[in-house]
């Protein structure tokens, strides 16, 4: 059982769904998970904050381990930045495999660090419950926090699926090992109404370079009736432009939702170089401006969906670590669906006249700034790679290879060989100063 491998892409029957919107629903459940944790948890997230949501999980990691759960905590560096070396202190202390993914010491080594992160936000607990989507462990993400309070989505699953996904976290963990399991019945199927067909797909730099666009391609190429996709970050390349038109032009009803109060306002300024090329071809157009908008949903058709990690831009497309679920399930795309029709109620639709009354000037701006972008992958592919390393940081620090050690998964995630860990005893004031 614990030999389970499924191919990128592979379906898999007999799963459940908890669809959450905001922190105010997902971190309740995360922590409520955790706290019950009896045998392992494995977590990794691209921003951890010494903020209350980011106190509230240390405390439900401590309770776990007191019932003697194996923990892992993997965070990348660029993310969260401004993580304290006492927060990590306490957990490592406590018996946490607490991990950086690729550590920055200097600005510039071979390629700038700002690119391929570790983007996923997934959480894989006891082998029963799994977590996906785009929340990050930081008090931003409830709505409550204030104006900067993001909109977005996450999902509960339990059933086979969290094979795949338990797999892809524990390949980036040395220790993690499937003693922690012994005995215990793990993603067990679930009996429910429409199968809850689900794909789990994960996006890298060796193997899976694409796997996350082909399969929003090849759902696309399909749709009959509809394409509906609210996204924080739009700005994919030609390739899905040119399939969201063609959709359009078969008849189908295609509508974007993209954030109008972006937390990085350089992201609207590039999205909208696509609006000319978008309202032209009669596709839906909305920006939500309630607040920033981090969600990474779509549905298409009846019974076609995805959520998870990957924004549809060059960092998510075709450079950061990602991860994204696909759902055949009709009663999931109604749910999905219905999340959707909410975001366009509450956003305001961008007409064709919007890019008729922009001056010229604005116009020249966004045709050479849209083919400059859309050439930045292949350029920035011209520098040497860096090598990226995730580091383990541990009150007794000893020397091992971080790669995990399952030839199969070292053969489906190879990027997890470039697991290393602390070799010295040393304070840290960062996680930037970790060599």
């Amino acid at each position: 059982m614990f030999g389970y491998h499924k191919r990128q892409g592979s379906y898999v029957e007999g799963n459940s769904f908890h669809l959450m919107e905001n922190g105010e629903a997902f971190f309740p459940q995360l922590i409520r998970r955790i706290k019950h944790a009896r045998h392992e948890v494995l977590l990794e997230t691209f921003i951890l904050e010494n903020d209350r949501i980011g106190r509230a999980l240390k405390r439900a990691i401590l309770l776990a381990l007191r019932r003697g759960a194996w923990v892992s905590l993997t965070v990348d560096s660029w993310g969260s930045h401004y993580l304290d070396s006492d927060f990590i202190d306490e957990l490592t202390a406590a018996g946490v495999v607490f991990q950086i993914y690729d550590p920055q010491p200097h600005w510039y080594n071979g390629r700038p660090k700002l690119f391929r992160r570790l983007h996923r936000k997934l959480a894989c607990i006891d082998g029963k419950y799994a977590m996906i989507g785009g929340i990050n462990y930081c008090n931003t993400h409830m709505v409550t926090s204030g104006p900067e309070g993001k909109q977005d989505y996450s999902v509960e699953l339990q059933g086979p699926v969290i094979a795949s996904i338990r797999e892809l976290c524990k390949s980036y963990v040395r220790d993690a090992s499937d003693k922690n399991l012994e005995g215990v019945e793990i993603w067990p199927p679930v009996e429910v109404e429409d199968g809850h067909r689900v794909s789990f797909v994960s996006r890298d730099n060796r193997r899976n370079r694409r796997s996350i666009e082909k399969s929003y391609l090849q759902a696309i190429g399909k749709a009959k009736d509809r394409v509906w996709i609210a996204n924080a970050y739009f700005f994919p390349g030609y390739r899905f432009i040119r399939a969201l038109i063609k959709a359009r032009k078969r008849g189908v009803d295609v509508r974007l939702v993209i954030q109008g109060d972006p937390d990085i306002p350089f992201s609207l300024s590039v999205a909208r170089t696509l609006y000319d090329l978008i309202l032209r071809n009669d596709i839906q157009l909305y920006e939500f401006r309630e607040r920033p908008l981090h969600a990474k949903i779509a549905v298409i058709d009846d019974t076609w969906s995805t959520i998870g990690s990957s924004n549809l831009d060059p960092l998510s497309l075709a450079f950061n670590l990602e991860a994204n679920i696909l759902v055949d399930s009709a009663s999931f795309n109604r749910q999905l669906s219905d999340k959707l029709n909410d975001l366009v109620e509450r956003s305001v639709k961008i007409e064709k006249s919007w890019v008729k009354h922009r001056p010229w000037y604005w116009l020249v701006k966004d045709f050479l700034t849209y083919h400059a972008l859309r050439r930045f992958p292949a350029l920035s592919g011209l520098f040497p790679a860096h090598t990226p390393k995730i580091r383990e940081l541990k009150v007794d620090h000893d020397t091992a290879n971080g790669r995990t050690k399952d030839p199969d998964l070292q053969r489906q995630y190879p990027e997890s060989k470039r697991a290393k860990r602390v070799v010295k005893s040393t304070e840290y004031d960062s996680k930037a100063e970790v060599e």
